[in-house]
């Protein structure tokens, strides 16, 4: 370990590389640890398309059961068919396509264990979306 002269050690703007290089690599490595990693857009799955193409009538006409009370007794209707008792609702909500989901419509006369009648029997059928719409 000599001491250099002072007009040897380099000239009074020069910069000592060594750190400047272990600093560049530190703030790489801190930059590639804390990145986040996406997959290209282009492979990113998009919710608009689907298998079906778009403007098709299923998608303008909802799947609704109305839940009412018709001569003392509970009716559900279901498009243009009414149906008395939850079997016959049960088998008509099995013949529906399932990926729509369900709008249960209740008047204002409606029993409160009618809908959660409805409610259980869409679940048997398979309906995973299930919306309780009250009636104006």
């Amino acid at each position: 370990m000599r001491v250099r002269p002072k007009d040897q050690r380099g000239e009074p703007g020069e910069l000592p590389l060594t750190p400047m290089i272990d600093v560049v690599f530190l703030l790489l490595i801190y930059f590639m640890v804390t990145a986040t990693i996406t997959p290209p857009e282009s492979r990113v799955a998009s919710t608009l398309q689907g298998e079906q193409g778009a403007g098709q009538a299923r998608d303008l006409k909802p799947q609704v059961v109305t839940i009412d009370i018709q001569n003392g007794g509970v009716v559900y209707r279901l498009g243009t068919r009414v149906l008395s008792d939850r079997r016959s609702l049960a088998a008509a909500l099995e013949q529906l396509p399932k990926e729509g989901g369900l709008f249960i419509r209740v008047t204002d006369r409606a029993p409160w264990s009618a809908v959660a009648g409805v409610m259980q029997e869409a679940h048997d059928a398979g309906f995973v979306k299930r919306t309780y719409v009250p009636a104006d």
